[in-house]
């Protein structure tokens, strides 16, 4: 006889497919069913209904864990396709983006530019956002730390606050109208503490962290002050985060100011570690590379904005042969006119791929001949951003599809769309084709965030006019005719 079901009980019945996230053999689960009880995955298997079980017909539908974006700036969302940054690369598009506008950014402005992006993440089947905000200056009328928890939690998604700003500035600011002022260190030290006592949550499926996250470390803090960023985060039991190496640019610059590499200057700073990783790593030696793996220091590799930049493609195969956690973020929209999770596994998948084959050889010039397809399958990319950002983030009872697991969950149905007719293996559908996948059902925790690809009481149509209302005020706050 069957027990009952619980009052909290979901079966999603019939999949064609299921990819759990993690690794090896173990990355294609036969299902077709799975079972959700009180938030957490129950069951995996071929299942009959409890009594009075709620079921969801999921023929035709592949199911994936929850999507984890380890690296995002929620307020670049309302910064795509800015003419003077399109063609440029970082620094000068730093410069006429994102530092030009970002003074024109008001509490509404900011929450809307949040709102947009975390609905953007959730209608790709993203669960956990760890958003890099450095939007801080002294004297700001409005929290936008508070605001970016109060956004996720309307939408009912996890969010890792990565706690920006800096003490420095590049000086890119410099003859701007626009400038903000840097925080002193105690403030921003101040805040870390108030924001850790208020929102961090140490629990391995937290809905709320926080991580001491400095904008950039060659660039935001002197290195003293970088250490004392380190010393209160460990203290405090938060994460580090922070871009790095994401262009030559870090390379000539930390070679001028400190005669090492970025990776050996954030060594010497007490800045790696399983507890710290790094937005993009696309520029690195060999040796920085290994001390990575070393320390066990992780990646969010964020393939789309690196490509928009023209940074590069980060060398994701060798740092996870030598031991780097890796990751995927989908970076800020200003430089990712795409900042879904669909979007940005498709093009990891590909770019470590192009990477592979752009390094070849022909065998009559001394080389081995043609490669690089083997170089990310479609199971690697969805542990990266699954399992990987979970890792990274210090979340282990979410990023995977096994029984215990808190019930993060994307349901995707491959019958309303013709790119996904024809699969001979409809589990690679969502990664492999591209485009953006519907998604039948969102799960955060257990409970329904995405119902047939709609988020329930959100007004699509007003949320776009308020979007084009809110463009046109930044580009007339900073001067654009």
């Amino acid at each position: 006889m069957s027990e009952p079901a619980t009052a909290q009980s979901v079966l999603i019945q019939g999949a064609d497919a299921i990819l759990t996230g993690l690794p090896g053999a173990a990355a294609r689960h036969a299902g077709p069913d799975l079972r959700m009880e009180d938030g957490r995955i129950a069951a995996l298997g071929a299942l009959d209904p409890l009594p009075g079980e709620h079921v969801v017909d999921a023929r035709g539908c592949v199911i994936y864990p929850a999507w984890v974006n380890t690296h995002h700036h929620l307020f670049q969302s309302l910064l795509k396709g800015e003419p003077q940054g399109l063609n440029a690369t970082l620094t000068p598009w730093l410069a006429a983006t994102p530092y030009r506008f970002r003074s024109g950014f008001d509490e509404h402005h900011f929450r809307l530019a949040a709102r947009i992006g975390l609905v953007e993440l959730a209608l790709s089947g993203c669960a956990t956002v760890a958003d890099h905000n450095y939007l801080y200056h002294p004297g700001m009328p409005f929290d936008t730390s508070a605001i970016l928890f109060e956004e996720a939690e309307r939408l009912g998604l996890r969010m890792v606050l990565c706690r920006g700003g800096a003490t420095i500035t590049r000086q890119l600011e410099a003859d701007l109208p626009q400038a903000l002022r840097p925080e002193t260190l105690d403030s921003y030290l101040a805040d870390i503490e108030r924001l850790a006592a208020r929102y961090h949550d140490a629990a391995p499926d937290a809905m709320r962290r926080v991580v001491v996250a400095p904008t950039t470390p060659p660039f935001s803090m002197r290195p003293g002050e970088l250490r004392e960023c380190a010393a209160l985060a460990r203290r405090l039991g938060l994460r580090l985060h922070s871009h790095l190496s994401e262009t030559v640019g870090y390379q000539d610059s930390v070679f001028a100011q400190h005669a090492t590499s970025p990776v050996r200057f954030c060594e010497s700073v007490d800045w790696v570690g399983e507890d710290v990783w790094f937005a993009h790593l696309v520029k690195l030696d060999a040796e920085e590379i290994a001390l990575l793996g070393a320390t066990r220091t992780g990646i969010a590799h964020c393939p789309q904005s690196n490509g928009r930049l023209g940074s590069g493609i980060a060398p994701l195969q060798a740092l996870e042969a030598a031991g780097v956690p890796v990751s995927i973020g989908v970076d800020g929209a200003a430089s990712n006119e795409a900042a879904d999770m669909i979007s940005e596994t498709h093009a990891a998948w590909l770019m470590q791929r192009a990477k592979g084959g752009e390094a070849a050889v022909a065998r009559c010039r001394g080389g081995q001949g043609e490669a690089g397809a083997d170089a990310a399958s479609v199971d690697d990319v969805v542990r990266w951003a699954t399992a990987g950002g979970a890792a990274v983030l210090g979340l282990p009872r979410i990023g995977t599809l096994a029984t215990g697991q808190a019930a993060d969950i994307a349901v995707y149905d491959l019958s309303r769309n013709p790119r996904h007719f024809g699969l001979h293996d409809v589990g690679i559908a969502p990664v492999a084709s591209g485009g953006q996948a519907h998604l039948r059902r969102l799960y955060v925790g257990g409970q329904e965030r995405v119902r047939d690809g709609a988020i329930p009481g959100l007004d699509m149509a007003e949320l776009g006019a308020q979007a084009r209302a809110a463009v046109q005020a930044l580009k007339t706050a900073a001067g654009v005719a």
